[in-house]
């Protein structure tokens, strides 16, 4: 069988709120050491404090990768390089509309209540794409960075759903 399949992915960008928070953990791994060498009850405290912010730390790291097949698009979150999640599941049939973010395709859902979920780069080169989508009996918006060959497929499947201008 032919399907229609394409993948892309993208690395969080680093904002300042993640840039502080990575900080704290080292400040906090700096400081389990100095526990640890004061020594007595101070070295379990620090041992499990390292121990806890060393499982933490890789976390920090977060990709996302998009899946297309067949008119179902999965929004994946990929944590330290190595545990993924599937964040969310959309199927086409419950898609309203897909367009760049600075689409004039998308004014008729600037008023309303959605719930965004955002799994861009966040970069500023980045040019990221909204689904406007009912999951769950919620309205959402989903941004994302799809490569051109996602937008391809998702058009041949949903043309007039789909917006690349």
């Amino acid at each position: 069988m032919n399907h229609a399949y394409a993948e892309a992915g993208v690395k969080r960008e680093e904002n300042a709120a993640s840039l502080a928070l990575r900080s704290l953990v080292i400040f906090g791994m700096v400081v389990g050491v100095i526990l640890m060498l004061i020594g007595g009850l101070f070295s379990i405290v620090g041992i499990a404090l390292v121990v806890v912010l060393g499982f933490l730390y890789p976390r920090l790291s977060v990709e996302y990768e998009y899946v297309y097949v067949d008119g179902q698009l999965d929004f994946d979150r990929i944590t330290g390089k190595a545990k993924r999640k599937t964040m969310l599941r959309v199927d086409f049939d419950q898609v309203e509309a897909v367009a760049p973010a600075n689409s004039h395709s998308l004014d008729e859902y600037k008023n309303g209540q959605f719930e965004t979920k955002n799994f861009a780069s966040g970069s500023k080169e980045s040019k990221p794409y909204v689904v406007v989508a009912k999951v769950n009996d919620k309205r959402m918006k989903i941004f994302f960075e799809p490569s051109e060959k996602m937008v391809d497929l998702m058009k041949q499947k949903a043309p007039r759903k789909v917006t690349t201008y």
